[in-house]
């Protein structure tokens, strides 16, 4: 067991609630709200992680008390009116089963939304000051607007209190209403609610006050704030300071939930989640700082990916309570691996930030390397085994390959993995070799060790044939190969070399170099970024409107910080067409996409990145003598039930990730699940 677990696993009290444990999810958006309610898809997200042994799960990241502060943006929760009281029970319900506590957290999110959602009413705000994330002018709140959303509160508690939730924590983090009063950024009144930091908390005190009197003295009421804004005209550490000690002493809060940073922009809101580029619990210092002067409860949550250094931060006293949010996307059952003592079987945070990116353009969160995170209704998170064990082949040891074996021997069937390479990975191999993305070989490093405790039939630096694999009888065939590289449809693409050459050291340019991105994802990005530090002079172009279009809110910004800081020159709406060398030099023809001017670049090297195409050889030599062609039945797939072929006689062939089609992690991990839990 990992040190100072029992500092980690020791109940804490808050007023008469007794939480199991000192491990939590805080409040996020995971984009599984329906209609504005927290419905079965919701809960059962929650109550996995109940299952697993968390102490305290919050839900409702931004759950809206007021019309005026719209819940559809984001799939989120609405507790405006009383018709949500029947899910927060039921929801409730779900969770006490389990032993775990549930809470939500309210917010008004002031000029942090948009107007033209839902009804369309002005977003508001202490000031009409202009949010660059959300991008609207808010209008300044007059007395009818504070006294409005102050009542609005009050009734949310209540009918937090009557859903059976243990407790609400009020968001005043992230930019949201109660902290734009409290921000001198946004804040310019110049009444009682504005000026001076003691003014400035007004509304937040007259916010809580409400809700005390709504939901009792005994009911917990917390608060999530920023230690810092970390932002030249925000709030500093001594104001956060001063918030924080002020609403204690009054005896609003029974909690404080202390992060660091903010999120009105696209920069701050990358620190404010933060990714792999930084270190494990970068700002465990802030909540350390309050907790000094204060004496409720400390909770925090930033980049805490790994249960001993929650342990570590509980016992030397940082805090209270440690949340482990995207962890326990991760890995929901981590607690009681932990308890279990199989603290080697918990499937650990890389922070890729995928589960965040996709809520920031309109998706639901989900697991970079979880594909039954989100999907517990039809996903198991632990796989049962079996009526009738097979023999199966796995083809290629990267993400998808690795997941399939997995997933086959957790089934009890008998399985060989063919890995031609001399270690496992496959693509990953080469993204983590990327500068700050080299957090993501924890990916397949948890997948070989549970394949190999599995006892799969590991073989590697093999590569599979036909002949190999019809040597082992196998009733299932399943295909990794992966994809391989293309260097893109420009007139002359023969001299152009991909991310990967580059990456895997296979060619190291030096000069002047322009990078061609036809994806828009991390690839070429990162490359970016490795060339301009080997000390090439980079121009990266791309077709979209902008650098990494497809990459999402907690790293992109990341990527751009980066380029900038390196010199990159960076050339969107741009389309190569056609590349041809010139002496010991290459000339690249670029076209822009809007005015189709044409232009040239002289440079050393061309390095593009136009995706994969599936490797396919092994599919073609194999299909004919299948019992199924090659051919997944897709209405099978989706309605988890078995492949028509398996047991018909001779080998069904299934193809899954890059070797089906160029996509990603998740798409070839939650390919490997949903086929091999039914086989």
């Amino acid at each position: 067991m990992i040190a100072n677990a029992d500092a980690l696993l020791k109940p804490l009290t808050i007023k008469g609630l007794t939480i199991r444990n000192r491990v939590m999810s805080t409040s996020h958006a995971p984009g599984y709200g329906k209609d504005g309610k927290p419905q079965e898809r919701y809960q059962l997200y929650h109550a996995e992680k109940a299952k697993g042994g968390i102490g305290l799960t919050m839900f409702g990241g931004s759950s809206s008390v007021a019309i005026d502060s719209p819940a559809a943006p984001w799939a989120q929760i609405s507790v405006a009116d009383d018709s949500v009281i029947p899910h927060f029970q039921r929801f409730a319900e779900r969770v006490h089963a389990h032993g775990a506590k549930l809470m939500i957290q309210l917010t008004h999110m002031g000029r942090r939304t948009k107007w033209d959602t839902e009804n369309w009413f002005p977003t508001i705000s202490a000031s009409p000051r202009r949010e660059p994330a959300s991008r609207t002018i808010p209008r300044e709140m007059d007395r009818n607007d504070i006294r409005r959303v102050v009542k609005s509160f009050a009734d949310a508690v209540r009918r937090c209190k009557e859903g059976g939730l243990d407790g609400c924590e009020v968001s005043a983090a992230h930019g949201h209403l109660i902290d734009q009063f409290w921000s001198p950024s946004v804040n310019q009144r110049g009444d009682e609610y504005g000026g001076s930091l003691e003014n400035r908390m007004r509304f937040g005190r007259e916010v809580l006050e409400a809700m005390r009197e709504a939901a009792g003295p005994d009911y917990v009421i917390g608060m999530r704030m920023s230690g810092d804004e970390m932002i030249a005209d925000g709030l500093s550490h001594e104001d956060c300071v001063a918030i924080a000690a002020d609403y204690v002493k009054a005896g609003l809060v029974d909690f404080l939930n202390v992060l660091g940073g903010q999120a009105r922009d696209h920069i701050s809101h990358a620190i404010s989640l933060p990714n792999m580029s930084f270190p494990v619990a970068p700002f465990l210092f802030l909540p350390s700082a309050i907790k000094r002067e204060v004496d409720v409860p400390i909770f925090h949550a930033q980049r805490v990916t790994d249960l001993a250094t929650g342990a570590r931060a509980v016992a030397e006293g940082h805090v209270d309570m440690i949340a482990m949010t995207r962890a326990h996307i991760a890995d929901p059952h981590l607690v009681n691996k932990l308890i279990e003592g199989r603290d080697d079987d918990i499937r650990q945070c890389v922070g890729a930030g995928y589960c965040i990116d996709r809520i920031y353009v309109g998706g639901d969160a989900l697991c970079i390397q979880n594909g039954a995170t989100g999907r517990e209704a039809f996903m198991p998170h632990v796989i049962p085994p079996a009526p009738v064990k097979r023999k199966a082949v796995v083809v290629g040891a990267g993400p998808g390959g690795l997941e399939a074996a997995r997933v086959l021997a957790e089934r009890g069937h008998a399985v060989v993995l063919f890995e031609k390479a001399d270690k496992v990975g496959g693509q990953i191999n080469i993204a983590a070799k990327a500068t700050w993305r080299e957090a993501l070989s924890g990916i397949p490093r948890w997948l070989h060790a549970q394949v190999l405790k599995k006892g799969v039939d590991l073989r590697l630096g093999t590569e599979a044939t036909a002949e190999s694999i019809l040597a082992e009888a196998p009733d299932v065939v399943i295909l990794a190969t992966g994809g391989a590289p293309i260097k893109g449809y420009a007139k002359g693409a023969e001299h152009v070399v991909t991310t990967w050459d580059v990456l895997t050291g296979a060619v190291e340019p030096t000069g002047t170099v322009l990078l061609y991105d036809e994806i828009g994802g991390h690839n070429a990005a990162s490359t970016a970024e490795v060339l301009a530090k080997r000390g090439c002079l980079v121009e990266m172009a791309t077709h979209d409107r902008m650098i990494a279009e497809e990459v999402g809110t907690t790293n992109q910004p990341v990527h751009l910080r980066e380029l900038y800081k390196l010199g990159v020159v960076m050339s969107p709406n741009m389309e190569l067409i056609e590349v041809y060398p010139e002496g010991n030099r290459l000339i690249a023809a670029l076209r822009n996409t809007m005015t189709e001017a044409e232009e040239e670049r002289v440079v050393d090297r061309v390095v593009a990145d136009y995706g994969v195409l599936p490797v396919d050889g092994l599919f073609r030599d194999l299909r004919a003598r299948s019992a199924n062609d090659g051919e997944t039945d897709l209405d099978a797939l989706v309605a988890g039930t078995p492949q028509p072929a398996l047991g018909k006689g001779g080998f069904a062939l299934f193809r899954i990730g890059d070797a089906w089609s160029g996509r990603n992690i998740h798409a070839a991990i939650y390919d490997a699940l949903r086929l091999c839990k039914d086989i």
